[in-house]
Parts: C-alpha cells; sequence; structure tokens
C-alpha cells in the first residue's frame, strides 16, 4: 500500500473539457509525520502526474480547487522518498476528510464524507488481516517440505476467504470503485477443455484466456483511466497475448480502441500511444501498424484533436512508409554501375536479392560489410544476389568506386545514384546507412532493416520457410 514512488515529469496536454461541477476540498491529518509539504498526484495510462501541492496548516493539508477532479486513484505523495498512499476520488464526493498514522496506515486509516474510500479501506483492512498468516505459510512451505500440502491447505483456505470477501463487495456495492478495481484483477474461471486432446488444451484455453480477458474491466468507465490498472492490463494483451507480427498487433490494437470508443479521453492517450509506439518499435515490421493506424483513423477524421498540419505530416509519413512495407513489391528503381552500364532492382534474376544501402565513410557500414561478404560467399550457389547502392552524390561519387574494391565488394553488383535521380532516399526510406533489405524471386520484401551479422540466420530461416511450403 505504500511503496516508492517516483513521477515523471512531462504532463499530459489536455485538450477536451474539463469536469463541471462544484469544487474539490480534500483534508488530511497525519500522526507520525514530521513534514511540512504534501502533494496530489493521480494515475493517467501509463504514468504518474503531480496535480497539486500544499503546506502543513494549523496541523491539517487542505488541497482544494475550483473545478471537480476527475474520478480515479490518487496518491497523497510524502516528500522527500515520495512515498505515496491510495485514496480513492469520485464523481459527488469531493469534498472529505482523512486521517492516517503513517506507523500504521491501512488499520489507521479513518474518512468523514467519503463513502467510497470506507468501502476502499475496510476491504484493505480485511486483506491485512490475512497477509502476516499468508506470507508465514508461503515461507513455511519453502522451508518445511514434510508439513508443505498442509501450509498448502491453508493457504487455499485464505484465499478462498480473500475471494469471498472479494465476492461481499462486488455483490453489496457493484458500481463502487473498489469493486472496479477488484473486478479487474480477478482470476478468470477457465474451462478444463476437457473434450479436446490434450494436446490441444493450452491452445484452446490461451483462445478463452485472451478472448475473456476484458470481461470484467470497462475501459469506456471514465474511471479506467485513472485506476493504475488500465495500461499494465493493455500492455499485457499486447505484450503477451498477442503474436508479435504487425498483422495482429493492427487487429489488437483496433480491438482494443473500440473498447474504449466512448470515452474519449482514453481513446485520444491510446491512439497517441499506439502510434508512438509503433513508431518506436525496434520489432521488425511495425511500421506497417503506424500506417495502419494513420490510415484507419487518423486519415479518417478520427482525431480531431490534431492540427492541420501535424495530421498532414503524419499522413505524408504514412506515404513515405508504404511502397517498403513487408509483403510488399519492391519499387523498381534504376541505377547506374561504375562503367554507366544500368541496373534495376527488378532487372536482377536470382532466387533472393540483397539491397545493401551504404556509405564509403559511415562506422557502421564498415562493421557491416565483413559479415555481408562472408554472407554472400556461402549462398551465392544458393541462389542469393547482392545488390550494394552506394549513397554518395555529386564528385563523391568516386569514393563508392575505390572503397567497393578496397574492401573486397567487387564480388557482387554495385551501383549509385549520382544525383539522386530516382529518389531512392526518400521511397526506401534511407535516413541512415547501412540499411539491408532480402527480397524474394517476385521482389516482394522479406525482411529489411537488418545487420548485416543477422543475415545468415535469417537468410536460413526463409530457406527453410520457402522448402516447408
Amino acid at each position: 500500500m505504500i511503496s516508492l514512488f517516483i513521477f515523471s515529469i512531462v504532463c499530459w496536454a489536455r485538450v477536451w473539457a474539463s469536469t463541471d461541477g462544484g469544487r474539490y476540498q480534500i483534508e488530511v491529518e497525519f500522526q507520525n509525520f514530521a513534514g511540512d509539504t504534501l502533494q496530489l498526484g493521480y494515475y493517467f495510462g501509463k504514468a504518474q502526474f503531480l496535480k497539486d501541492t500544499t503546506l502543513l496548516d494549523k496541523g491539517k493539508f487542505v488541497f482544494q480547487g475550483e473545478e471537480e477532479l476527475e474520478p480515479g486513484v490518487y496518491l497523497l505523495v510524502i516528500p522527500p522518498d515520495n512515498k505515496f498512499i491510495h485514496v480513492l476520488v469520485t464523481t459527488g464526493q469531493q469534498q472529505f476528510s482523512l486521517a492516517f498514522d503513517l506507523n500504521e496506515i491501512v488499520k489507521s486509516a479513518r474518512f468523514k464524507g467519503s463513502p467510497e474510500n470506507d468501502i476502499y479501506y475496510d476491504y484493505l483492512r480485511k486483506l491485512e488481516e490475512r497477509r502476516p498468516r499468508a506470507d508465514e505459510l508461503r515461507k513455511l512451505m519453502v522451508d518445511d517440505s514434510l508439513h508443505r500440502e498442509t501450509y498448502k491447505g491453508e493457504l487455499a483456505k485464505i484465499d478462498e476467504d480473500v475471494k469471498k470477501i472479494q465476492g461481499d463487495v462486488l455483490k453489496k456495492y457493484p458500481e463502487s470503485y473498489t469493486a472496479l478495481l477488484i473486478a479487474a484483477n480477478q482470476d478468470m474461471d477457465m474451462p478444463d477443455f476437457a473434450e479436446f486432446p490434450e494436446a490441444d488444451r493450452k491452445q484452446k484455453q490461451y483462445e478463452y484466456y485472451r478472448a475473456h480477458y476484458y470481461d470484467h474491466f470497462d475501459m469506456n468507465d471514465p474511471r479506467a483511466m485513472r485506476s493504475g490498472i488500465m495500461h499494465t492490463k493493455i500492455d499485457f494483451y499486447l505484450q503477451k497475448l498477442t503474436y508479435q507480427v504487425p498483422d495482429s498487433q493492427s487487429v489488437a490494437i483496433d480491438y482494443l480502441l473500440s473498447k474504449m470508443d466512448k470515452n474519449p479521453e482514453a481513446f485520444q492517450y491510446y491512439l497517441v500511444h499506439f502510434l508512438n509506439e509503433s513508431a518506436r518499435s525496434k520489432r521488425m515490421g511495425m511500421d506497417a501498424v503506424y500506417v495502419h493506424l494513420v490510415d484507419k483513423y487518423y486519415a479518417q477524421g478520427k482525431a480531431p484533436w490534431m492540427e492541420k498540419e501535424q495530421l498532414d505530416k503524419l499522413i505524408a509519413q504514412a506515404e513515405t512508409l508504404r511502397p517498403t512495407l513487408i509483403g510488399k513489391v519492391a519499387p523498381d528503381l534504376t541505377f547506374l554501375k561504375e562503367d554507366g552500364q544500368q541496373v534495376s532492382i527488378h532487372g536482377i534474376k536470382s532466387e533472393y536479392l540483397v539491397l545493401f544501402f551504404w556509405d564509403p565513410e559511415c562506422g557502421h557500414c564498415k562493421k557491416q560489410t565483413p559479415f555481408i561478404i562472408d554472407f554472400y560467399n556461402a549462398y551465392k550457389e544458393k541462389g542469393v544476389e547482392v545488390l550494394a547502392i552506394c549513397t554518395k552524390t555529386g564528385a563523391d561519387i568516386s569514393s563508392c568506386w575505390s572503397t567497393m574494391r578496397e574492401k573486397g565488394m567487387d564480388i557482387w553488383v554495385n551501383a549509385a545514384d549520382q544525383y539522386l535521380r530516382n529518389r531512392y532516399k526518400s521511397i526506401y526510406d534511407v535516413k541512415t546507412t547501412p540499411q539491408i533489405f532480402i527480397l524474394d524471386k517476385e521482389k516482394k520484401i522479406l525482411v529489411k532493416k537488418i545487420a548485416g551479422e543477422d543475415l545468415v540466420p535469417i537468410m536460413e530461416e526463409i530457406v527453410k520457410n520457402a522448402s516447408v511450403k
């Protein structure tokens, strides 16, 4: 209940209207606290933020404002260690007082004018009463293996007791904030799927768990964003319950956004979050998620908070990324060899074609080139060709050819575009070097933006998958 806490210094820029209503006033009294400053914080999305700071006055800390606070789990943050205490704030219960003894917070907590917090702390007290014995039993199960089953049975009874306590809250106070928090963390009743062969049961349980993961947590509830739970559940759903491939991630994100379509605050936050995460992702192919989000939401007018100039930039970036998404046929561009002969990407006939964009002065290119040479020597007899495109332009083009021979790169096809006539840097999004793409026989992009040392294991996987098909 009380733990170390570090605040983010970044504030969420809110563009929606504030809640209409009366002022809030929260009076706090502490025992066994010598400080004179108290802060009020709150959860929002994946972070925590400061809302207010107040000083001790006549033995009390008082937070107050002219507009109601958004409903949520708030934090009484105690400098200088930033320890914090949870307090629930709900609509219509924003003028209340509370008192704590910092030596026994849950047991001592007393509220006036906040039935929500009475429910919450009564629930916490019941858990606290059972925690010492539960912790002791877990330790005994490790230290005393002879009686492990006895301890396990007693621990199971405590677990059942806790479930009953939770069930009582859900039944008696179904609309309370405490009920929302309990339901969001409840274990799922999983069918045993005994009618299926044993080999299929784990897959069936995974599918059931994923399909019912949000049965007891409503992301359209305005309290969800400040619960401290919502982001954890979203992150778990995307990272642990969804395949880490662009198509699956896009479908999952659409599903999540649909479950908060009546909560504009959450919808805006998470649409922005998902777009930023896809842009920052180091996982190959996630630019397809970026393009999907721009196409389905931003370009369709579902992000009304965006300024036109920003929106136009997002759409332009999506158009830049679109031609080289994994699975797309690589744009066919023509380059010139050292002797002036033309060579085009689609004109090179091979089972696989590796595009290697490089710069003679690029340190990473120098480190990657030996790996690519070794890869080519190992795979050239297996239908692999390399087209190395030097990114130097103008009079500097001569360094392409001299470096090519010096580094032993004259074993494959080398070319350049001295005057950037084919716009390959924008079409292939070559902002930095090296950049490596692998194309199949039809010139579809299989993988991209990988390291030279990864060529061999990736090509082995590609060939293996092709043989299975």
